[in-house]
């Protein structure tokens, strides 16, 4: 069976765990996610929700917002304390190596963070910890900016960072729901999966968009001065393209139910 682009993401736990660096920046920076995408999740009216790499809680506020029992399993510690301060109760863990202790659920969601987890063991245990008839959701805004803003960027990472300028996913989505589609299919213990997109823009001035970019693994791994320059050289960018750009972000949710 071949590979799906993001099957081995979850062998490099350092860059996993690189986000606890720049965790509050990470929840500074990083976009939350649309109304859209909370109802279409409170449309399986769950009570009981599990947030799998819940990160510095984004999603989950969204939850609790709206009247779920949540828990939180977060791996670094740093991102684990900022979804603490907003409320949110974490246990530390990778997923694969969390004890659920009997626990089971409605929801288990897991907003840009599935990847980091092993496909071999994920599905399996999110399926264990459903109720027959429960669901899986995971889900990930990824964006473009427009062609023009696009192109200067490009130049700039050709420039500066071509290791990372055809991987980098601010500029190159790659996250694709067919890889979900067969991963959660394997085995025979989920069905009705779906996929749905949520698309929304906004924009950003150049410290915005410096700040959104220096919490991407890829950036946060390169070599600091290079992380310097390259992040100045993107500001100029914005600048000179007026200074803002605007980002076409596609929230997609790939939707699963636990067989009966």
């Amino acid at each position: 069976m071949p590979e799906n682009r993001s099957e081995r993401m979850h062998e490099d736990r350092g860059r996993a765990l690189s986000f606890g660096g720049v965790a509050a920046l990470y929840d500074k920076a990083r976009p939350s996610y649309p109304p859209a995408l909370i109802d279409a999740l409170m449309d399986i009216a769950p009570a009981r929700v599990l947030d799998v790499g819940c990160g510095t809680g984004k999603a989950a506020r969204l939850l609790l917002e709206r009247g779920c029992d949540l828990l939180g399993v977060e791996p670094d510690a740093s991102m684990a304390a900022i979804a603490r301060s907003h409320g949110v109760t974490v246990e530390e863990a990778t997923f694969e190596t969390w004890d659920p202790h009997g626990r089971v659920y409605d929801l288990i969601v897991s907003g840009q963070a599935w990847h980091w987890v092993d496909p071999e063991l994920g599905v399996a245990k999110a399926a264990s910890l459903l109720h027959p008839g429960g669901h899986l959701g995971v889900f990930w805004n990824r964006g473009q900016p427009d062609t023009e803003a696009a192109r200067v960027l490009d130049a700039v990472y050709a420039r500066i960072a071509p290791e990372i300028a055809k991987t980098n996913v601010a500029i190159n989505p790659t996250e694709d729901p067919a890889d979900r589609f067969e991963e959660f299919g394997r085995g025979g213990l989920f069905t009705d999966i779906e996929a749905r997109a949520f698309p929304w823009n906004t924009v950003y001035d150049r410290a915005g968009w410096i700040d959104f970019i220096a919490t991407h693994s890829d950036h946060v791994r390169l070599p600091d001065l290079q992380r310097r320059v390259l992040l100045n050289a993107l500001g100029a960018a914005v600048d000179a393209l007026g200074g803002t750009l605007t980002y076409h972000y596609s929230t997609v949710l790939v939707l699963a139910k636990r067989r009966m």
